[in-house]
């Protein structure tokens, strides 16, 4: 078996950043942190760029990148793992904004295919039947980063989302909650409506909380569509106690929104975000919130493509990566 870079990072107990940082030779990388690497990569015999070397001289060495929003934390997280490890194996990158939109991110697809890319990663929050309809046709491997599409179909890289969003609801559960709300983004994103929304009835069955509707508020991933969350949840018989929130910036509009209204995070709300970006520390009260590992998401999505660049060997093409929640102040 191919040595990986996983098998660095585990092995030198530190990040896929950081092997990467010393690979590529980044002075930011402290020098007992940077000799272990070393060590590590002599004994396994790691060697990053055997890909690039193999290649056939026919292939551009390129690789299309189509995300809906670099400016979006999340995304250019993702994107920097993607890149690191492009660069790692010597591929050059295209990187297209889609903003979320279908027609652009099929529009994009075949830009990348007509300019003879090798492979493509892909992110997108509604894959359809028109999507995989074009990636079934594509010359090139393609793969999902942070994404799913409900046909099983395409390789993915991700975290499990229902059973993040189950162990947050259980813990409010454990708490004591019994209104416990859920802000999440578009519905016909799979990963809210088949996995989100469903961990959040799970646990809810588990506890014997009845599932009640108007506690689930649909947003847009927004600051504003927060605010617009709480506005209506604060409006209900029972306010609720807790709210578990899809992503980091509709969970600073929640908060805000409930401190407008004079309500205590955490003593009288708790808040619990998703995707841990820069923004759940940014805030006050700090975020508890899901760790996504974006980076390695990003990295993980580029070295699986590579493999289907190289025709290696692929055990699983549905890679499911660990997730923690970081407890932070807006949960007691």
């Amino acid at each position: 078996m191919n040595v990986t870079i996983y098998d660095v990072a585990r092995e030198a107990n530190v990040s896929m950043a950081t092997v990467s940082r010393v690979v590529n030779g980044n002075p930011n990388v402290k020098p007992t942190t940077r000799k272990k690497v070393l060590e590590v990569i002599d004994r396994l015999g790691y060697r990053p760029n055997a890909v690039a070397r193999g290649l056939a001289s026919k292939k551009t060495t390129t690789v299309g990148v189509i995300i809906p929003d670099v400016s979006n934390m999340l995304y250019a997280e993702l994107a920097r793992g993607i890149e690191d490890i492009a660069t790692m194996y010597k591929y050059n990158i295209i990187l297209s904004n889609s903003d979320q939109n279908k027609e652009k991110e099929l529009h994009l697809l075949n830009t990348m295919l007509g300019k003879q890319v090798d492979g493509i990663v892909f992110m997108s929050g509604n894959i359809t039947e028109e999507h995989i309809a074009e990636f079934e046709k594509s010359s090139v491997p393609i793969v999902l980063a942070g994404s799913i599409e409900p046909f099983n179909k395409i390789p993915s890289v991700n975290i499990d989302y229902k059973k993040a969003t189950v162990e947050v609801i259980s813990e409010f559960v454990k708490k004591g909650h019994k209104e416990i709300a859920l802000v999440i983004g578009p519905l016909h994103d799979a990963i809210n409506r088949e996995l989100r929304l469903e961990g959040y009835k799970e646990a809810l069955a588990e506890a014997g909380i009845e599932f009640d509707e108007d506690y689930v508020i649909e947003g847009d991933y927004t600051y504003d569509s927060g605010i617009e969350a709480w506005q209506r949840l604060q409006e209900l018989d029972k306010a609720p106690t807790a709210v578990f929130v899809g992503n980091d910036e509709m969970a600073l509009g929640v908060i805000h929104g409930a401190q407008d209204a004079g309500v205590k995070i955490p003593d009288e709300l708790e808040v619990v975000s998703s995707d841990n970006t820069r923004l759940a520390e940014m805030v006050r009260p700090q975020l508890t919130s899901v760790v996504q590992p974006l980076y390695d998401i990003g990295a993980v999505s580029m070295r699986l493509l590579t493999k289907y660049m190289n025709k290696e060997t692929v055990a699983e093409n549905k890679v499911i990566l660990p997730h923690r929640i970081e407890y932070r102040n807006s949960t007691k």
